[in-house]
């Protein structure tokens, strides 16, 4: 049997019957959009594996691991459940890890509560198409 290259190189060979590949794994739970991007993002540091920081795609997931991420500036804990056979719906994804992700806390200095929509009384403010025409109608 030859050396494998790299353009023989088959990604089941990175993974045995009870894990996956990270990367692989990230994309069918749809943590993240392509599998592409999955492999930057765990090349790029932001990934972690049981408290450990993993830095290359082809690591092997198994039940029972937990994944640690900031994903779009959000800490994201999931637990693994299983591999995946495909990237699926959104419903059958999430079957495959469950979320331990903790409440975000708010921070009252930071993050003020957002303000209450404006109340305007009839009349005042920005006048409405209508009230335009009408205006334009007097002015001429």
């Amino acid at each position: 049997m030859p050396d494998p290259t790299p353009e023989t190189i088959d990604a089941s060979e990175h993974e045995d019957e009870n894990g996956q590949r990270l990367d692989r794994w990230l994309w069918f739970t749809r943590l993240v959009k392509t599998r592409t991007l999955a492999a930057k993002f765990v090349e790029s540091g932001k990934v972690r594996v049981n408290s450990v920081r993993i830095t290359k795609p082809a690591r092997t997931v198994r039940a029972g691991d937990v994944i640690t991420a900031t994903l779009h500036r959000r800490l994201r804990v999931v637990k693994v459940l299983s591999a995946g056979e495909r990237r699926g719906p959104a419903s059958e994804a999430q079957t495959l890890y469950e979320d331990l992700t903790p409440e975000p806390v708010r921070d009252e200095k930071r993050t003020p509560h957002p303000a209450p929509a404006a109340i305007r009384e009839p009349g005042a403010g920005r006048p409405t198409k209508r009230e335009r025409r009408k205006l334009d109608r007097l002015r001429s």
